[in-house]
């Protein structure tokens, strides 16, 4: 039997859990400051007049407001130079005040009156308006609806929209040491979960039952719950994102569990696979050759490089075990990593194409995934990040098919 899977009842389980949120820190005031002088910074250099921050990540970023896009307009201009403003429904003037980190005027409208005349209003005063034949360059979140951009498109002659992640993305995929931090120990949580999980499993257990016992565990170590959770088992383990019919767990069945919380807004990601039982010879090649794949993968995380680099680097290592090529199955259907930070995915992407070269303070998922439809599927996910000498990891790799979690190690 695979050490650490199976054993305990679920309540054994959670009475081993403590919490692990003490001392998370928030993102401080000055850093939401110094992020805004960094975009004002870029955006004068590239002769961006302003951008507006719609409702969701980009805007919790800046001014720390936590707001979910809907169809009322919430959000808040930020201009070249000058102070940042808000631009809300009358009615939430109070909750986006008690929700804001950073001051600043909280432009209104009522429910009968165009949020998107109120935001080209308040732009023009904020002195970012045509001028003869100068279109002023204005940034709009990618948050923001296609109706949303539409009515503003109508009502404002006279200036360029381009898209405001050129401004946002500039300055958040370089995460600061205060971001790592929230990222660690949401990490650190996650994969204490994923041990409890493991230690439930039982032949006859049900996907939903894990699903939910996982909910529990990020409670009981702090998190609000999970932001997500996938858990598959046998043939369903080759689905990247799952399948819509729950399974029930087999002896001999290789285990996919894929989950992650929130601390402090920024994001864990962890996925652990093993064999409940005994492996198989073809499933142990296989998980083999997954960790070879993302240990190459992590390795080839050089500053400088491309993001593409690491993409390749795994796919080198399952085409030379027989699988692909590219996203031919059994093999690697999708990107090696992603971005990770206030989004679960975000920019850049470890992916053929994308030549972002790799910094200091960026975050990714290292999961080359291997898919052999109709048998299994190995995803191994952890996560690491760019320090001043080179890639780091959050989490450490799984240990080995026969002690996922180096109990034994």
């Amino acid at each position: 039997m695979t050490v650490g899977v199976g054993g305990k009842t679920p309540e054994q389980a959670l009475a081993l859990l403590n919490t692990m949120i003490e001392g998370a820190q928030p993102i401080a005031l000055a850093e939401y400051q110094a992020r805004i002088e960094r975009a004002q910074a870029y955006m004068q250099a590239r002769d961006i007049a302003a951008i507006y921050l719609n409702a969701g990540s980009n805007l919790q970023y800046f001014t720390g407001v936590r707001w979910h896009p809907s169809e009322r307009m919430v959000g808040a201009i930020l201009p070249a130079r000058g102070a940042l403003e808000y631009i809300a429904p009358a009615f939430e003037e109070g909750t986006v005040r008690d929700f804001r980190e950073v001051d600043g005027h909280i432009n209104t409208w009522q429910e009968h009156e165009s949020p998107y005349r109120l935001l080209l209003d308040t732009l023009r005063r904020m002195g970012v308006s045509p001028r003869g034949e100068q279109a002023p360059r204005v940034g709009l979140c990618a948050s923001l609806a296609f109706f949303m951009f539409d009515a503003i498109r109508q009502l404002a002659g006279g200036y360029e929209f381009i898209d405001a992640g050129e401004v946002s993305g500039h300055c958040r995929r370089r995460k600061s040491a205060a971001e790592i931090a929230l990222m660690q120990r949401a990490k650190d949580m996650t994969l204490a979960v994923h041990k409890a999980a493991a230690s439930i499993l039982r032949e006859g257990i049900s996907s939903t039952e894990v699903v939910e016992f996982i909910h529990q565990a990020h409670r009981r170590v702090g998190a609000p719950g999970s932001t997500f959770c996938i858990v598959l088992f046998g043939p369903a383990s080759a689905f990247p994102h799952g399948v819509k019919r729950a399974q029930t767990l087999r002896r001999g069945d290789m285990v996919l569990i894929d989950t992650g919380c929130q601390v402090q807004g920024y994001l864990s990601d962890i996925t652990r696979s093993y064999v409940f039982g005994e492996p198989s010879a073809r499933q142990r090649a296989f998980w083999n050759l997954e960790k070879a794949a993302q240990l190459e993968a992590f390795a080839a995380a050089r500053l400088g490089s491309p993001c593409q680099a690491v993409d390749a680097a795994a796919r080198r290592v399952l085409e030379a075990g027989g699988l692909g090529p590219d996203y031919q199955l059994p093999g690697l259907p999708h990107r090696t990593g992603h971005g990770i930070g206030l989004d679960i995915h975000e920019g850049p992407y470890l992916v053929r194409g994308d030549e972002t070269p790799l910094e200091e303070g960026m975050c990714f998922s290292n999961e080359p995934m291997i898919c052999v439809p109709g048998e299994f599927g190995v995803r191994l996910e952890d996560h690491f990040y760019m320090s001043a000498a080179g890639p780091r990891w959050f989490t450490q790799p799984s240990h080995s098919l026969d002690d996922p979690f180096g109990l034994q190690a």
